[in-house]
């Protein structure tokens, strides 16, 4: 039996870097991160989604598809959630 490194899984079985499967397979990771930090941040401050909906502006429903990976959803409404429940958040760009 051969074993394969987690990059050479990934390859195998998403797609190399670079290539369009690639690319959403880790934008839909990243998206579902943005989630369950959301959420974990929101349960923190004992805040029901509608409560948070509330203080963003948004819908309790745009808050459960947002932190359930299911929506789409704009930058302006993320930094407005995290804002809201007081997050720090640093962005990290790299070209």
């Amino acid at each position: 039996m051969k074993s394969y490194s987690l990059d050479q899984a990934e390859d195998l079985l998403i797609g190399k870097k670079g290539t369009e499967e690639r690319e959403e397979y880790e934008l839909e990771l990243k998206l579902e991160l943005i989630g369950d930090m959301i959420k974990t941040a929101r349960k923190k401050r004992k805040l029901t989604q509608e409560q948070l909906g509330e203080l963003v502006g948004v819908k309790k429903a745009q808050i459960s598809r947002l932190e359930n990976s299911t929506g789409n959803v704009t930058f302006e409404t993320v930094m407005r959630i995290f804002n809201a429940l007081g997050a720090k958040l640093n962005l990290n760009i790299q070209i």
